[in-house]
């Protein structure tokens, strides 16, 4: 498990301090942002104007490098996934979705967190899926449902990269018996403390993934970097992956 605290050294779109994933197939990026680029999320009481301003500065700085299409959903902490073709511009927003994934180049997939984890999956044929998992979504199986409909697409799970993103980490994330039923499967009828990107982990070993990386960050932690729902805000954090025309 390796952590990626390092920002990398080649052009990000508008989010300079953002976390960068490193080490992925060419073509394809990745990163989370952070509390310094400011909320994503569209549901909190910041004017509505400073929330889209920020998306639309995303939609130009993805398109400098032919990346023309957005792909997002309000999401509803399921396992629910959208393969998104060619065929269209802009910024697309469905609804209760959690799972994005394309082969299409020109094409960006992105999930709003603030202590769910965002999920990238990334092979080196071009395709790569971006996933939002709490609790809820990891209970569902987002992640093999994920790896899945990308060997559905004959992209193998053997040849994937999965980055778990920051997150709330297991010390921080104390929850109820019946969240820890439902994870694991048993419950002592007690709270406990859960890791939900061991979890993850563990998911994408079972699907054959061997290439897995977990990012160092926690938002509850560190929360001068980083957006907690456990923390009390509303902001929210953009996990993304691009995969980039050639």
């Amino acid at each position: 498990m390796n952590g990626s605290n390092d920002v990398s050294t080649g052009p990000l779109p508008v989010l300079s301090l953002a976390e960068a994933v490193l080490d992925l197939p060419p073509g394809i990026r990745g990163w989370t942002t952070t509390r310094a680029n400011g909320s994503f999320g569209l549901g909190s009481d910041e004017p509505v104007h400073i929330v889209m301003s920020r998306w639309h500065a995303l939609q130009a700085d993805l398109a400098t490098f032919g990346v023309n299409r957005l792909a997002t959903s309000h999401q509803v902490h399921a396992a629910a996934l959208t393969t998104h073709g060619g065929g269209w511009d802009g910024w697309l927003r469905g609804h209760g979705v959690d799972g994005h994934v394309t082969t299409v180049p020109g094409t960006a997939l992105a999930v709003t967190v603030a202590d769910c984890t965002p999920v990238l999956v990334a092979h080196p044929g071009g395709a790569a899926a971006m996933l939002h998992a709490g609790w809820r979504g990891t209970a569902a199986g987002i992640l093999p449902a994920g790896i899945a409909r990308l060997a559905e697409l004959g992209f193998a799970a053997n040849e994937c990269r999965v980055h778990l993103g920051p997150s709330i980490c297991g010390k921080c994330y104390e929850v109820g018996p019946e969240v820890l039923e439902a994870i694991h499967g048993t419950s002592n009828g007690q709270k406990g403390y859960l890791d939900v990107r061991a979890v993850l982990f563990q998911q994408a070993r079972e699907q054959g993934v061997r290439n897995i990386t977990i990012d160092e960050g926690c938002t509850r932690c560190h929360a001068a970097r980083y957006f907690s729902h456990r923390g009390g805000d509303s902001g929210r954090l953009l996990g993304l992956v691009t995969v980039e025309s050639s």
